[in-house]
């Protein structure tokens, strides 16, 4: 092929359609680029779409995933290639061409209405991969109920008229569109392309210890996942698989298929999911489960991780047993009998109903030979190669790598890095946005302000989510009988792409104009629908969400009856209420296309260097007296990278780009206006000096730093260090390192403590690095590393392992039975350290007499209260920044355009907080990329006929909105509102509603509600 060579083209290629994939292609798409998003299977979602539920907030994975596939299906400037892979490219950054190799579906898309009569009519069953080999599905399937795109394929492999043609054809035979044309053969698709993302995403392996084919209770995690799910085998019954019935207790097996002769390295999610497993295990149980976690090393590194993994024990009763497991034996009633070692040594058979087997991560199947192709570095397992302090760049320029192409990681990671990568490729091509992407209308919207309601109501099934409880039908049934409703239906999945198209339909043909949706969460699903109603050329505002999960199915789980009443009730009032609704209108406004960075370290001039280079206006506020924060202690990357050099010529171009105005030795002192058009305040610290500057977002980047501690004589004897300060050490006094002849490294000082609930990240591969660091600098030197849960997550691995073969001795304590650190006097009369620790392995109480002691103390934030009150935003009880969802939206934070990165968001290695930091870049700037924000029509405002100028709004508005003006009334600014109705909750003299909850419709619904409940 020949390359391309004009001018940079305004389009993206992202191959890989999970999560990550996913996540890049929306960002890019709302930056203003066209996104090519190529999946190699039959539908986007990848293996999250066969997750049970996340961690640690338990969210049902495809209520969380849902929306945002059915955004990426229907966005105007993403093109789903599915089935579909790519085969060549050529041509540099800024313009590749690419082939992609299209297969075929063997059903027309545009003719599929996804009825399912092919795959009812089809004779050939086969195993399901979707659901991981437990159940079988046709020849013509889907991939899964919420698939998008919700359209059938046929299966070449196992279709019979496909192997013998002119043997059944029942799928063409009956299909009512005539959407199955066994003529399609593959397609060659040329395409042009700026860049390049790759979220190829992970495989799974469970290693060669354990055969778990040889029994059928003996289950993969992912497997197990299936067990759990509302749409798996057993319809999300925990059911064993040989024979149906309900297990009693449940084991699982840590690091299969990771930390082995084959996998190397840690897989990073294994503990979590395990412990998720285990919690939701027992929900599912109806009878009292033991659930029991054998491993190693419990790496809960994660925030909030660790918090979950005690609730997990104290609360849910989950048992961890540290251990190594000999074998496993199957028993006569289908169990299975587990012989372990404990770490005293002795030997214990338990028998279990069940085994699930912790798969560890591998590169994707196609991974190693799709690098081939695109002449890509890979590490010597199969993923992608990356710098510690380029994280997402490749070895080819324009192409990017996110997720688990890059090494194994957790859903929170994977998307900071899709953003990330989304940010990469916006920066390469900032000068050709908007060339190509092409901007959404609406059709005209209906003034139905004069008509009598029609309402349609559409009630979730949700699998057995919510139909597993609550009666689906007879809430159906009652509310089709309510005044003024004219269409009510029940749907499986009411979020799936078909039934939103159907939706939309439904609205036209029977003239509706109001909707109430019973399903789940607004959090999450709200805005899907609302779009809905726009497409039907109706008003957003006319629609009511019913959260009839997590207010009754999920809550009432053990009261069946119970929820279906209130589910009734809960329909009767939203019905009631959108009958007294309006049509509220959206308003535009301009939106300043300049960013606030907070924060001054590497995490903030990444990030405003991102922008910058994107063309927008940054204004850097540093509380220091110069730029490089935390970076500033650090030497060198885990990997061997030179962070000093990489930070010199970060602060060289941030101090030197134009579009950068740097703030030294100052402070936000005020924070007001909204997203769009916020206005700040900058004090100088060291003169008094103000600046008030505007921008349309800010991203928080405060850092944190080393805690102090008064623990193990730090303070009281010299030869007593934090890790950092071992590291000045180090590089000033050659001569200390080379005579010492013992040195002893105490992990988690200050950490996963009641003060600090949660691990620092970094702690343990530091200390090992700089463990390998002494035995290159002094061979003979004696170290040892204690520790409580030895947590090289990924790749670090690799840094452990090297670390026992150079002869570093690592001895596991309890925190129960801490190291404990003496000064004593030798016979010479000098002073001595003297570490007394137990050999948890002999059982033994060991002294050792170390020339110097380095503490790996606890990663804090700054005080960030002062800020995070100023922009509106929470902070969690250790400090950090609170992101707005765990999963889906790891760097945006409650205040709508305010992002958080580094070490403000929570401990993590420099590589880590490079890539949140340009995450954080990116999700700002696809704001500015508009130059306008839509103002939400829900907000308060003002009577000035009934307002009497009291200040109560004035005084109780967390947003600080509200003000008087100079006719002496109060006024709000549309803007600026939040919509939390406290100003209407507590006006006195009832001037200030709230559009969209107005007292008429609150009182319609609470008379609908107590009216039946009297009679």
């Amino acid at each position: 092929m020949k390359a391309v060579v004009d001018s940079k083209i305004g389009a993206v290629l992202v191959v890989g359609g999970g999560i990550a994939g996913v996540q890049a292609s929306l960002d890019l798409a709302n930056s203003g680029y066209f996104v090519y998003l190529v999946e190699r299977t039959a539908a986007i979602g990848g293996v999250m779409a066969q997750l049970d539920k996340t961690f640690p907030t338990n969210d049902c994975s495809m209520c969380i995933l849902s929306p945002k596939l059915v955004e990426c299906g229907r966005h105007l400037n993403i093109e789903i290639l599915t089935l579909s892979e790519v085969k060549e490219i050529a041509g540099s950054a800024g313009h590749f061409r690419v082939k992609i190799i299209r297969h075929p579906r063997y059903i027309d898309e545009t003719k599929c209405i996804a009825c399912g009569t092919c795959a009812e009519k089809c004779p050939k069953k086969v195993k399901d991969e979707f659901n991981a080999g437990l159940a079988v599905r046709k020849a013509a399937y889907i991939q899964y109920p919420q698939a998008v795109p919700l359209k059938y394929a046929i299966d070449p492999v196992n279709c019979i008229w496909l192997n013998k043609p002119g043997r059944c054809g029942a799928c063409a035979k009956y299909c009512p569109t005539q959407a199955v044309d066994f003529t399609q053969s593959d397609q060659e698709v040329i395409i042009d392309v700026g860049s390049i993302v790759l979220a190829t995403g992970c495989g799974l392996s469970v290693g060669t210890v354990f055969q778990y084919a040889n029994s059928p209770n003996i289950v993969t995690s992912l497997e197990f996942e299936r067990i759990l799910s509302a749409t798996g085998p057993s319809r999300g019954h925990l059911l064993r698989p040989s024979d149906g019935t309900p297990p009693k207790k449940i084991a699982w097996l840590q690091c299969m298929g990771s930390r082995d002769r084959t996998n190397r390295y840690c897989s990073a999610v294994c503990c979590m999911y395990a412990i998720k497993e285990a919690v939701i295990a027992k929900e599912h149980s109806v009878e009292p489960l033991d659930t029991a976690i054998f491993f190693m090393d419990m790496r809960t590194a994660g925030k909030d991780f660790d918090r979950y993994q005690r609730r997990a024990a104290h609360e849910s009763g989950v048992r961890f047993v540290r251990s190594r497991i000999h074998n496993i034996s199957p028993l006569e009633d289908g169990g299975l009998l587990l012989r372990y070692a404990l770490e005293d040594g002795r030997i214990i058979a338990e028998p279990f109903d069940m085994v699930v087997l912790s798969a560890g991560l591998k590169p994707a199947g196609n991974m190693i030979d799709l690098a081939e192709r695109l002449n890509l570095e890979v590490d010597p397992y199969g993923f992608i190669t990356t710098g510690d302090l380029s994280p997402i760049a490749t070895s080819r320029p324009g192409i990017y790598v996110c997720g688990a192409s890059e090494g194994p990681k957790d859903i929170p990671q994977s998307v900071m890095e899709a953003s990330a990568a989304a940010c990469g490729s916006a920066t390469l091509l900032s000068e050709v946005r908007h060339t190509i992407s092409r901007e959404k209308t609406y059709p005209e919207e209906l003034d139905v302000s004069g008509d009598e309601p029609r309402v349609g109501i559409f009630v979730c099934h949700c699998g057995i989510n919510i139909a597993g409880v609550i009666d689906v039908e007879a809430v159906r049934t009652y509310a089709g009988g309510l005044p003024s409703v004219t269409y009510i239906e029940a749907n499986l999945f009411t979020c799936s792409q078909d039934t939103q198209e159907k939706m939309k339909n439904v609205i036209k043909e029977h003239k509706l104009n109001r909707v109430v949706i019973a399903s789940c969460s607004p959090r999450t699903h709200e805005p899907i629908f609302q779009e809905t109603l726009r497409e039907a050329g109706l008003n957003k505002y006319l629609f009511e969400l019913v959260n009839i999960r997590d207010q009754g199915s999920w809550v009432h789980r053990n009261e069946p009856e119970a929820a279906t009443e209130k589910a009734k009730a809960l329909i009767r009032m939203a019905v009631a209420k959108i009958c007294q609704a309006e049509a509220l209108p959206t308003l535009r406004m301009p939106a300043d296309r300049s960013v606030l960075v907070v924060g001054g370290g590497v995490a903030g001039m990444v990030s405003a260097l991102e922008v910058a280079e994107q063309g927008y206006h940054v204004h850097l506020v540093e509380k220091g007296d110069g730029l490089g924060g935390q970076a500033r202690l650090l030497r060198r990357t885990w990997r061997g990278e030179d962070v000093q050099a990489y930070l010199a010529s970060l602060v060289e171009a941030a101090k030197s780009h134009p579009l950068i105005k740097v703030y030294l030795q100052a402070e936000v002192k005020n924070v007001s206006g909204s997203v769009g058009n916020f206005e700040t305040t900058i004090i100088s610290t060291a003169d008094g000096t103000l600046w008030k500057v505007k921008h349309g977002a800010a991203i928080l980047a405060t850092g944190g730093q080393a805690a102090e501690t008064g623990e193990y004589l730090y303070g009281e004897h010299p030869r007593v260090y934090r890790w950092h300060e071992l590291d000045g050490a180090i590089a000033g006094d050659g001569g200390m390192i080379k005579g010492a002849q013992l040195a002893v490294f105490i992990q988690c000082v200050g950490s996963r403590d009641d003060q600090r609930p949660y691990c620092s990240r970094i702690c343990c591969t530091h200390s090992i690095q700089t463990a390998l660091e002494l035995k290159r600098a002094n061979p003979g030197i004696e170290i040892y590393i204690l520790y409580r849960d030895l947590r090289t997550y990924g790749k670090r691995e690799d840094l452990y392992r090297r670390a026992r073969e150079a002869g570093i001795i690592f001895l596991r304590y309890d925190r129960e039975d801490r190291p404990q650190v003496q000064a004593v006097t030798d016979a010479t009369g000098s002073s001595r350290l003297k570490v007394s620790v137990t050999d948890r392995l002999l059982g033994e109480r060991l002294e050792l007499y170390p020339d110097f002691i380095s503490l790996a103390t606890a990663i804090e934030p700054g005080d960030q209260k002062a800020l995070a009150g100023l922009f509106k935003v929470p902070v969690s009880e250790d400090g950090f920044f609170i992101e707005a969802h765990v999963k889906l939206r790891p760097i945006d934070l409650a205040t709508e355009g305010v992002f958080v990165c580094g070490l403000a968001h929570y401990p993590k290695p420099i590589e880590e907080s490079i890539a949140q930091a340009r995450a954080a870049a990116g999700r700002a700037t696809s704001l500015l990329a508009k130059g306008y924000r839509d103002i939400e029509g829900a907000v308060a405002s003002v009577n000035p006929g009934l307002c009497i100028a009291c200040l109560t709004c004035v005084r109780l508005c967390p947003y600080h909105v509200p003000v008087i003006n100079a006719q002496g009334k109060a006024e709000i600014d549309p803007a600026a509102c939040q919509g939390c109705g406290i100003c209407v909750a507590e006006c006195p003299a009832k001037a200030i509603s709230f559009k969209y909850l107005t007292d008429k419709q609150v009182i319609a619904g609470c008379t609908a509600l107590l009216r039946e409940a009297v009679s």
